[in-house]
């Protein structure tokens, strides 16, 4: 297989954006990695392009990555249409990834675009589909009854704790079905390793301190751990501030083959070094047989030691909290401890979502994973300003999607390696524990 390198990415700025469709958005984040690439539309030789809401949206349930492209000059080419819940920008790479490696493609386009925002003085009935549309990223026949039970646990707790004088009343509101999934995780974490609510707020403090620094973050305001724990409760223990927001964006990748990088490229092409990708699991309680992350790993010819840099899929602050282990970045059940020790802020070890992560930067489900591969290729080249990781030559990202049984139903991660002599020498970061 060839080398693939990340020539240029692009992205908007996340936010809601109810006067702007998919192919505005779409056109903007094209627009701009075309720009970073100095690269004419008639280069590409072929596209991926995920969504995943456009057709339950407004019909556009075929075709959209032609319907968004081909107004843009990107004609002809094979386009692949990808459609795989959150991770459906992290399949896209993906796709790209592997026609260039196989030899088919030597410039390749990864686009993600989103439309999740629906005003809250629209349409009812937007609105209900909208946060109904969460549950086609999961088996619908049997979502709806586990549901409800997960969330009449989920309120039964939050009464206890209320009369126990523990939480401020509140919450109940429409939300995304996830945030249940997400609470039940929660937990159960709590209640297996003693992990506290005050741990997911440092983790969600740490991410909106992150998330001020971020030009292209939808929320963009420095909170503390209190004030992320006096927020609006949604589903016990996650408040507000612990999640997501829905919103709109587009981000998007040019992939080129290492051979075919012009010597001046080469000061900004990030390499990546791996790029799995991966499906849940129905049966042995959902997990995998082979971990993606060591997948991932394995093939790049790293370890979890080795890695400067991370963006993770945090839907949740307990997500970020969960992938921390899963990657290997912390014991099975220290992830709260190892939010709380600074290790995973900017100064720390080895920061975890200096983009905001998906609580602050913000959630447009398909264009997340190309959004955090757009961070990490900014750190790597060392262009992300006051949010800057120094030192950083080795960063990965990690971007699930949907559910399948009781685990995510697509799982991509991918590492990248900074461009030589872009990143300074790691002994310049502080050690965990050091947090500033």
């Amino acid at each position: 297989m060839r080398d693939v390198y990340v020539l240029a990415v692009g992205m908007t700025t996340f936010g809601k954006y109810p006067e702007l469709g998919i192919k505005e958005l779409s056109a903007r984040a094209v627009t701009e990695v075309l720009v970073d690439a100095a690269l004419d539309p008639t280069a590409i030789e072929a596209a991926w392009f995920a969504n995943a809401g456009w057709g339950m949206a407004t019909g556009q349930h075929c075709i959209r990555g032609q319907v968004a492209l081909a107004p843009l000059g990107i004609e002809e080419i094979p386009v692949m249409n990808v459609e795989n819940a959150c991770a459906g920008g992290s399949s896209a790479f993906h796709g790209a990834f592997l026609g260039i490696a196989a030899g088919a493609y030597d410039v390749a386009l990864a686009v993600g675009a989103e439309k999740s925002f629906v005003p809250a003085g629209g349409d009812p009935e937007a609105r209900r589909r909208g946060f109904e549309s969460f549950i086609a990223g999961t088996d619908v026949e049997v979502t709806q009854a586990f549901l409800e039970r997960i969330r009449a646990e989920a309120e039964q707790r939050r009464a206890d704790l209320e009369a126990r004088g523990e939480v401020k009343k509140g919450g109940g509101e429409a939300r995304s079905p996830f945030m249940d999934l997400y609470s039940m995780a929660a937990r159960g974490h709590i209640e297996r390793y003693g992990t506290t609510q005050r741990q997911l707020a440092v983790i969600a403090a740490k991410n909106h301190r992150h998330g001020a620094l971020n030009p292209h973050a939808q929320y963009r305001m420095a909170m503390t751990a209190d004030e992320v724990l006096d927020d609006r409760l949604v589903s016990w223990p996650l408040t507000r501030s612990m999640c997501a927001p829905t919103g709109d964006g587009a981000a998007a990748a040019v992939l080129v083959a290492g051979d075919r990088l012009a010597p001046l490229d080469r000061s900004r092409a990030v390499r990546v070094r791996a790029s799995v990708l991966a499906s849940g699991r129905l049966s042995a309680g959902g997990g995998h047989l082979v971990p993606p992350a060591q997948r991932a790993y394995e093939a790049a010819g790293v370890d979890p030691d080795d890695v400067d840099v991370a963006e993770v899929h945090d839907a949740t602050a307990f997500g970020e909290l969960a992938q921390t282990e899963r990657l290997g970045f912390c014991a099975e059940g220290q992830g709260g401890p190892y939010a709380e020790s600074g290790a995973t802020s900017l100064g720390g070890a080895r920061p975890v979502n200096p983009s905001g992560g998906l609580e602050c930067r913000g959630h447009p489900i398909a264009a997340t994973g190309l959004a955090q591969i757009t961070e990490i290729v900014t750190q790597l080249r060392g262009e992300a300003g006051d949010r800057q990781v120094p030192g950083a030559r080795l960063g990965l990202i990690e971007n699930g999607g949907g559910f399948i049984g009781t685990g995510e139903a697509a799982v991509s991660i991918h590492v990248l390696e900074a461009p030589p002599g872009r990143s300074g020498p790691r002994s310049a970061r502080p050690v965990a524990g050091d947090h500033r």
